[in-house]
């Protein structure tokens, strides 16, 4: 299965991080995708379909601070997290990427999953 998914956990509260809003970006700015992630912290759809795969760099943002604001965490302003950007690049136009995201207001991890 090629394509490029993503999904998020809030560590914070030991949940998925549902309606989190999600950009990506392809080289130069270009926004490609403006979504956001279902109850289970994924997205419904990937974020790049296996037919649409191009090798290149990408930038995936994560909307944190607006996330954590809505769920009625009291943060600072401006917040130490708000938007999380994960820039990788694509090199296997065949293969499955997948970028999740691990997160709270003042911390992440990532990495490439499976």
């Amino acid at each position: 299965m090629a394509g490029l998914t993503t999904h998020v956990l809030d560590i914070m509260n030991g949940c998925p991080a549902a309606h989190m809003s999600i950009r990506l970006l392809f080289e130069g700015g270009q926004v490609l995708v403006q979504t956001r992630t279902n109850a289970e912290g994924r997205c419904n759809d990937p974020l790049i379909a296996a037919n649409d795969m191009r090798a290149g760099l990408y930038r995936l943002e994560f909307g944190v601070a607006e996330y954590y604001r809505a769920k009625g965490v009291q943060l600072p302003e401006p917040a130490f997290m708000d938007v999380v950007a994960i820039e990788f690049g694509l090199a296997e136009t065949d293969a499955h990427y997948h970028v999740p995201l691990l997160v709270s207001p003042y911390g992440y991890s990532t990495y490439r999953g499976s």
